[in-house]
């Protein structure tokens, strides 16, 4: 069997990287540091963190038996590799010194210098930019993960570890830095993303479905859950660990992340009720898949707006989200394509529904700081049309931008496995492992 050594070359890299990396910098303490805002952004970390797992257990549960662990794997290893790479430079690409709104510097916070003591992000001035830095990395950890669930069952795993570090790299840094650092683009014509509808769903849902376009369908195309539980366990955890997600994202102990812990709740249940009742009206059964994926898009979809709208509203988006989602994975299962977990329609969809609707309902009265202005329903355009503009240019890049990576992962190391090793299973003929 031909060796791959990649790994192995990337671990060098690594090492060496560690070895001429900046010396750390003496722990200080500052005033400026709230130890209550900084004891909400521990504890949100650590439920953004569970939510990878969490994720795990929720596509795990819905391929077949023979691809659990795969599947699993997939979300989990986001966990080391995207770790390691933000630690040494992601975290620059994503919040360094701007470079043209675009990207960070890569040096700026290579190794994490300048991260330790005293040291606060503009944006988050009573927390440790240390403690900034390693909440932000949750989220690009997860992000990768969320595209798994479009090429489940026939993705190499090799070939998935080099696609995925090139997504992280000249996707995800870039979108980040240009909708969340002060100087990105983005944020410079005042687009509003809470806690990433645009950064991570709609990047994730774009990548997964020029994932599934191009590695084209399954050799057998049965959709056979393995475990249900595992799916309502998954579920579980990421609710849980959204609080941490939209609620965190206020970076500090406030009014306003009680508002997004708030609209979290609501626009989630709002969500689960409502692709129970549509599936109802449908003539089908009440599914506890159904009712998990619903609960998911209604904390996919509120993600973007999360602090800057009203309970109501959020009900509202929770209710619009699920439906067109509902639509349209019943429209993508009638086509030839095959995003296997639904992760577009879900999660693509579902942060697009919800960065539009917050140009519809967001409200200064909600968060008069950071919104740049009143949404469509209370008589103002210019919000609208600014998140109308942020859609559609992501969007395109993100689609376009994924379709090249994959081909060029395609050409460094073949993407697909055999057919043989499909018939096998990917936990088999990948790692060797059965459920």
């Amino acid at each position: 069997m031909k060796k791959n050594y990649i790994p192995f070359l990337l671990l060098l890299v690594v090492m060496v990287l560690v070895l001429v990396g900046p010396s750390a910098q003496p722990i200080t303490t500052d005033s400026k540091i709230d130890t209550g805002d900084t004891a909400w952004l521990l504890v949100s970390t650590a439920l953004v963190l569970i939510m990878t797992p969490g994720l795990a257990f929720f596509y795990g549960g819905m391929v077949r038996k023979k691809n659990v662990i795969s599947t699993m794997l997939q979300s989990f290893v986001c966990l080391g590799l995207i770790t390691v790479i933000w630690v040494v430079f992601g975290f620059s690409l994503a919040f360094g010194e701007s470079i043209y709104g675009i990207i960070g510097n890569p040096t700026t916070f290579f190794m994490m210098k300048g991260t330790l003591g005293n040291a606060t992000w503009p944006l988050a001035p009573t927390i440790p930019l240390l403690l900034f830095a390693m909440y932000q990395l949750k989220f690009a950890v997860i992000t990768p993960a969320l595209i798994t669930g479009a090429f489940a069952e026939r993705i190499r795993f090799n070939s998935y570890l080099l696609f995925i570090s090139l997504f992280m790299i000249f996707i995800y840094a870039p979108l980040a830095h240009s909708t969340w650092h002060p100087d990105g683009i983005l944020f410079q014509k005042g687009v509003l993303d809470f806690a990433g509808g645009t950064v991570v769903h709609m990047s994730a849902g774009w990548a997964a479905l020029a994932s599934a376009l191009y590695l084209k369908g399954r050799t057998e195309q049965e959709q056979s859950p393995a475990r249900i539980s595992y799916v309502i366990l998954g579920t579980g955890l990421l609710w849980f660990g959204w609080f941490g997600f939209n609620a965190g994202s206020a970076l500090g102990a406030s009014t306003l992340a009680a508002t997004a812990l708030a609209t979290t709740t609501t626009a989630s249940a709002a969500a689960t009720i409502a692709w129970i009742f549509l599936d109802m009206v449908r003539g089908k059964k009440p599914s506890a898949i159904g009712a998990c994926i619903g609960a998911v898009v209604g904390l996919v979809a509120i993600t973007p707006a999360a602090g800057f709208v009203s309970i109501p509203h959020s009900l509202i988006i929770g209710v619009v989200a699920s439906v067109i989602s509902n639509i349209v994975v019943l429209w993508r299962s009638n086509t030839s394509i095959d995003d296997t977990l639904d992760v577009f329609p879900c999660h693509g969809v579902g942060g697009m529904v919800g960065m539009f609707l917050t140009g519809i309902f967001a409200s200064q009265a909600v968060n008069s700081a950071n919104t740049t202005g009143n949404g469509l329903f209370y008589g103002e355009t210019k919000l609208f049309f600014i998140q109308l503009f942020a859609l559609v240019v992501v969007s395109v890049i993100v689609f376009f931008g994924s379709l090249l990576l994959l081909k060029i992962t395609d050409m460094i190391t073949p993407l697909r496995v055999t057919a043989e090793d499909e018939v096998m299973g990917l936990d088999m003929s990948q790692h060797e492992e059965k459920l």
